[in-house]
């Protein structure tokens, strides 16, 4: 199957989003908390796949967690102490954009822990997810899967574009390095995390716009039915003629001046 064009993969996808909007619903209307972690190498695609799934989802029920490294403080707290904070109230959905498992992967593989705060977390971490899928939590665990020569050619891209430069960081350069040592970490991760409560789901995602399609279905296939019958919302007609706004105070700055042959060739381009 060749690449999908922008236009086909958005057709694609559509029907999945609405899926997504009914699930939306449904957690809302039961309560229901849904967690999903997205976790992968560097330039895998967690990011984009977040941003498709969350799109068209209100974001004070649908909230992305994208933790900075942690803090002085947050160092010395027990470990999932700071992720915690973020799980998901009833009728909430979280996507955290990597999760507690950057132990497991980059603190690892960059020596940002010690061997027994290593060992700690892969005989931790399931029995955590053990209380979460327990208390009624909807846990799904995502690893995206992207071979080095993509990798190399989306840090290539990073690099080249002045809008992705900030993706570009000093630790992505180091695993450039790494990248057996991050294949041996991920297994050694598996083993000991791989559970009936929890298991994990790897996704090829060296076709980004496949791997997300793929990702999405799969999340939405694997949850409960979600079909909550809509409820008719009628709009009354108005009492009279719609009103223009009026200002007075202070006036709007002037619309923004469109270039209709320029629009018209960046719309070709970006197709």
């Amino acid at each position: 199957m060749g690449k999908l064009k922008r236009k086909e993969y958005e057709q694609l996808l559509e029907p999945m989003q609405l899926e997504l909007a009914n699930m939306a619903r449904w957690a809302q209307h039961t309560g229901q908390r849904v967690l999903a972690l997205f976790e992968g190498r560097d330039t895998a695609g967690k990011g984009g796949v977040i941003q498709d799934i969350a799109k068209h989802l209100n974001p004070r029920q649908c909230r992305v967690v994208a933790l900075p490294k942690p803090n002085e403080r947050e160092d010395s707290q027990w470990y999932f102490q700071r992720h915690v904070a973020h799980l998901p109230a009833a009728g909430e959905i979280v996507l955290m954009d990597r999760s507690w498992y950057n132990r497991a992967g980059v603190e690892k593989v960059m020596g940002y822990c010690s061997d027994a705060q290593y060992k700690a977390f892969l005989k931790q971490a399931p029995v955590f997810e053990k209380l979460l899928v327990d208390d009624g939590i909807l846990l799904f665990k995502y690893w995206l899967c992207v071979d080095q020569d993509q990798q190399e050619k989306r840090f290539a891209e990073r690099r080249d574009d002045p809008l992705k430069g900030w993706k570009l960081s000093p630790v992505d350069l180091k695993s450039r390095q790494a990248y057996a040592d991050y294949g041996k970490a991920r297994e050694a991760m598996l083993e000991a995390t791989h559970s009936n409560h929890a298991p994990w789901t790897l996704v090829d995602f060296n076709d980004q716009k496949l791997g997300r399609l793929s990702l999405i279905r799969d999340l939405l296939d694997r949850l409960p039915d979600t079909h909550i019958d809509d409820a008719l919302i009628e709009l009354p007609p108005l009492p009279g003629k719609p009103k223009k706004e009026k200002f007075g105070v202070v006036k709007p700055i002037p619309s923004f001046a469109v270039d209709e042959e320029a629009a018209k060739a960046n719309t070709a381009g970006a197709a």
